[in-house]
């Protein structure tokens, strides 16, 4: 039933199979631990002012590989918090 609600929150519900990638395992995991501490998580001041440089530095010239990997590795983390977020979401709702 979980794993349902998991497959809909982030619009991956496959009816023909019963796959479960493995990001969805971890995305259960961290909205399991605490729903209410995942949806009020937000990165800090400083993480924020970082994503933003890099952000903004690649607008007028290409990052450096480290930076660009920075970069990539935070926009993957963000989805995957994202994700968990919904799932969280999901969970207080059905507390309710």
């Amino acid at each position: 039933m979980a794993l349902q609600f998991l497959k809909l929150a982030i619009g991956r519900f496959q009816c023909e199979t019963a796959t479960v990638r493995p990001y969805e395992e971890f995305i259960e995991f961290i909205a399991a631990l605490s729903p209410r501490e995942i949806v009020e998580f937000k990165p800090s001041e400083a993480a924020r002012t970082r994503v933003w440089e890099l952000i903004e530095g690649q607008k007028q010239t290409p990052l450096a590989a480290d930076e660009k990997a920075e970069l990539d590795h935070y926009l993957e983390v963000e989805h995957l918090m994202r994700l968990a977020k919904a799932r969280a979401r999901q969970l207080l709702a059905h507390e309710q």
